[in-house]
């Protein structure tokens, strides 16, 4: 059978092209098929009659009535964008129920406060709510490291994974969130993303904003792990310079990653200027865990930044670091092989991250803003706690 454009059937019947589409799509134009987004109508076809005929309607209409989005339980705080120091008044906002259990469960986590935000999210953790049950158990799985219940994370980690396992009988949409929280979970424990989760291209347009943004970390990060610096830093700065910071949340993540990159390119200066955006929009509503998590690849920015003007506030970090790392390794060491260091202070930890990146004695003083003596006094120490004499073996005891 022969077929014309929507154009020529238009000019054959003397009418608009706005109306010869109206016209297929109600389906008045007998054989006319669409491909893609364009018309292919019968070269025979006849201009349908009563053009302005439409459908009757029902004297009574139903209301109308939509499916709730399967994405408002996944991680709904990350998702809120919300103006900084209004974080707990953004949860309190929230309608009661699971959403806002939920989101009360990661302002506790983000916030550094592991046992509540455990004991918040425990009645999710076997929702039929599949959005519920992955949020839950990811929340869970990250604030039980942080107080050593090391088999409790483990557990929650697995049923995301389980989960992913299932994907093709999900919605695409919240498939992709899936996708989204297995990759998110692998990567923050520097392990091999799931081979079922989808790529990132085909993740990205299917999430909302917040999550979106969040998911550019977790992209940026993963380059970041694979030594692809300025990859990572160019996904993290263009999200950022798009609107990421409207969600606090995940601009924090984003800045500290290119904290991260900017330290292993030598660019100091603004390797600052990102902690400290980082920190201007997490002070507000106090979401410091982010800060703990990441302490040991910031190589020293936290110190250098934070001590002299928030002293309080670095030691708080830091005890979210000590907490945070201890479990981390407990699952991180075993499944990778890889022995990161478990026994230094945090001071010694950022002072052999640097120096295992061939910095100087000169160069790690003047970002940390000690002296070269103790500099030299932190890198005996490391070596006499991890019992080697050469600069070149810290390397296999520090974070990659």
């Amino acid at each position: 059978m022969d077929y014309i454009t929507i154009r020529e059937a238009a000019e054959k019947w003397g009418i608009s092209l706005r109306l010869t589409q109206r016209l297929c799509t109600q389906g008045r134009v007998p054989g006319a098929r669409k491909f893609g987004g364009a018309w292919a109508i019968p070269a025979d076809a006849v201009k349908p009659g009563r053009l302005n005929q439409q459908k009757p309607r029902p004297k009574t209409a139903p209301p109308l009535q939509s499916e709730p989005d399967p994405l408002l339980s996944i991680m709904p705080l990350m998702n809120t964008a919300f103006v900084p120091g209004q974080c707990r008044r953004a949860v309190s906002s929230m309608p009661e129920g699971p959403q806002k259990h939920i989101a009360q469960a990661e302002y506790y986590y983000f916030s550094g406060q592991a046992e509540k935000a455990v004991k918040a999210v425990e009645p999710y953790l076997s929702s039929p709510d599949v959005g519920q049950r992955i949020s839950a158990c990811w929340i869970y799985g990250y604030a039980s490291l942080a107080i050593g219940q090391i088999q409790q994370a483990r557990r929650a980690l697995e049923t995301v994974r389980d989960v992913l396992s299932q994907r093709d009988v999900l919605p695409s949409r919240l498939a992709a969130a899936v996708s989204f929280v297995a990759a998110g979970a692998a990567v923050l424990l520097h392990l091999p993303v799931p081979e079922e989760s989808s790529h990132a291209e085909e993740v990205l347009p299917l999430l909302p904003l917040g999550l979106r943004a969040f998911a550019l970390y977790i992209r940026a990060h993963a380059l970041y792990l694979q030594k692809d610096y300025s990859k990572s830093l160019g996904i993290a700065e263009t999200a950022l310079a798009m609107g990421a910071d409207q969600y606090p949340i995940p601009a924090i993540y984003l800045h500290l990653v290119t904290v991260m990159d900017y330290m292993r390119l030598r660019q100091v200066n603004r390797a600052h200027a990102h902690l400290l955006a980082a920190w201007q929009l997490a002070r507000p509503d106090d979401l410091i865990e982010a800060f703990g998590e990441h302490h040991g690849l910031l190589g020293g920015t936290l110190e250098a930044v934070l001590k002299q003007d928030w002293p309080d506030d670095l030691w708080r970090i830091l005890d979210v670091t000590c907490r945070f790392s201890w479990g981390w390794r407990r699952i991180h060491n075993p499944d990778t092989g890889h022995e990161v260091a478990d026994n230094l202070t945090t001071t010694e930890f950022a002072v052999a991250m640097l120096t295992a990146q061939s910095w100087t004695c000169r160069e790690i003083a003047a970002h940390m803003g000690i002296s070269c003596y103790m500099v030299k006094r932190h890198q005996s120490a490391v070596k006499k706690k991890l019992g080697i004499s050469r600069r070149k073996e810290l390397k296999q005891y520090m974070l990659q």
